[in-house]
């Protein structure tokens, strides 16, 4: 039986019943998927808001720049007050959820920012879209910098440590594997096109933690993390994707086991969900398969935003329990296949016609299933989804600026830090290994000068002197011609 003291989380109402997402099966995860157009960003805050009632914090991406209303109250009209009666509320009362704002470019937000080393060789290869061999010189380079105790930190440390893999092939080839060239080269290149599109703003130092991310405010509420995503998504997808692939590995890797709790301790939400699977090669897609089966026991909820589900690899797709499909189009072959396969993931409802009702479906309806308390998904039911009790559409930037500024965490990412790291170590060898060339030069001249014998260098004493006092005759006759050319030139020139 579902906790009495944990209510379930409403998302609408059929024409026969409420709907509601039970919070033991909140961790399941689930799938919402739709047009452009058709809700869905709606139901996001919807159930965003619902989970940071319940104490459970999220991170919503924000593409589209119109989420962040769920910081503030709602304005209920009757006419929405009318609907939330015919989605299952009697009085819909106006509350906002406690935000917190987070941006790569700092511009929306506080800057996000993640070390080099946390963000580990594989996740770095796919961001930086390098091929099997340049990502085994990545690993090289990361164990190196491991063994001697050298942090990575930003993208300079990585320039740092990839000269000095180039300059020490030799030594590091027989220990950790062979390097070429071109290999480096490669990745050079590569760190540069980062570098083009904001890579020196995402790596850094103070990082981002999970401890960040999983707070609740005083209320118990749990907070709603919106990562402003809007220009990210438009000059990197490849760099979005892989931040939110990042928070899901971290939160697998760093949180212990929960078992069967009561609700889940944390929810990602991925819009965009097809740019996860979108030319990531198979062994990281199997591993993404493994950690969203794994990752339920650690009380983590993963909901996949995007628009039709075959942007879900059916290994995948099978994996989400709780599901709320908005209308599709089936203009074409594709469109009319994508109807197909949503509606047969669903469990079949025999008074419902399931692919002819996808497509019929108005703004703010959708098809829904959700798991029961047993784990058993509920047959899919025509669903009129709630409004949400916080604004719908953006906030003011000014409303946004004043969010940021009173968040518990104002000024801790403000400033970048620049502590010791691999390029500061890499750089200090340098300088000593440059200085130490120039006292032993300078050591070897003196002692090749003390060998001379003393009558040489009286010899070469008096040549210098005499060659000295040469010059300096020259020098004042060649000085006295000048200055006579000069001012005859210039009175002649008058």
């Amino acid at each position: 039986m579902t906790n009495p003291t944990v209510p379930p989380l409403l998302l609408g109402a059929s024409s026969e019943h409420p709907v509601a997402i039970e919070p033991r099966m909140a961790n399941r995860h689930g799938l919402v998927a739709g047009a452009t157009g058709t809700g869905k960003t709606i139901t996001l805050q919807v159930m965003a808001q619902a989970f940071s009632e319940l104490g459970v914090p999220v991170l919503v991406p924000d593409i589209k720049g119109d989420f962040s209303g769920i910081a503030q109250p709602g304005v209920i009209s009757d006419q929405l007050q009318q609907r939330a009666i015919r989605a299952g509320i009697e009085d819909l009362q106006p509350t906002g959820a406690p935000t917190v704002f987070w941006d790569v470019y700092g511009e929306h937000g506080h800057p996000l920012r993640l070390t080099v080393a946390d963000f580990g060789p594989v996740m770095l290869a796919r961001l930086l879209n390098l091929n099997e061999t340049q990502t085994g010189v990545l690993q090289v380079l990361f164990k190196v910098a491991d063994d001697h105790g050298w942090l990575l930190l930003d993208l300079k440390d990585l320039r740092a440590m990839l000269g000095f893999i180039n300059d020490n092939r030799s030594e590091i080839g027989p220990v950790y594997g062979n390097v070429a060239p071109a290999s480096i080269g490669a990745i050079q290149r590569a760190l540069l096109s980062l570098d083009n599109l904001g890579g020196e703003q995402l790596f850094g130092e103070p990082a981002i933690t999970l401890e960040d991310l999983m707070q609740t405010n005083q209320q118990g509420q749990g907070v709603v993390n919106i990562l402003h995503a809007a220009r990210l998504y438009r000059d990197s997808p490849l760099a979005y994707s892989s931040i939110l692939l990042w928070l899901l590995s971290e939160l697998f890797e760093q949180l212990p086991e929960v078992g069967d709790a009561d609700k889940p301790r944390f929810v990602l939400f991925f819009d965009e969900a097809h740019l996860l699977f979108k030319d990531t090669p198979k062994t990281l897609v199997d591993r993404i398969e493994q950690v969203v089966r794994l990752i339920r026991s650690k009380g983590v909820g993963v909901y996949f935003i995007t628009q039709s589900p075959l942007d879900v690899p059916e290994a995948i797709l099978g994996q989400l329990g709780n599901r709320v499909q908005h209308a599709l189009r089936a203009f074409t072959p594709k469109d009319q296949q994508a109807v197909r396969t949503a509606a047969q993931t669903f469990r079949s409802n025999p008074v419902l016609d399931t692919e002819a009702a996808i497509t019929e479906l108005g703004v703010g309806e959708a098809l829904v299933s959700v798991l029961d308390s047993k784990g058993v998904p509920t047959p899919v039911q025509r669903v009129l989804i709630r409004p949400p009790a916080s604004q719908m559409g953006p906030i003011t930037d000014q409303e946004r600026s004043t969010l940021v500024q009173r968040s518990v965490l104002s000024g801790v990412f403000d400033q970048a830090l620049d502590r010791e790291s691999a390029y500061e170590v890499l750089q200090a060898q340098a300088e000593r290994a440059l200085s130490d060339e120039t006292v032993v030069t300078r050591r070897q001249s003196e002692a090749r000068e003390r060998r001379r014998p003393a009558a040489e260098r009286s010899v070469v004493a008096d040549m210098v002197r005499q060659a000295g006092r040469s010059a300096m005759r020259a020098f004042g006759t060649q000085l006295g011609r000048q200055i006579m050319r000069g001012l005859l030139g210039s009175l002649k020139g008058r």
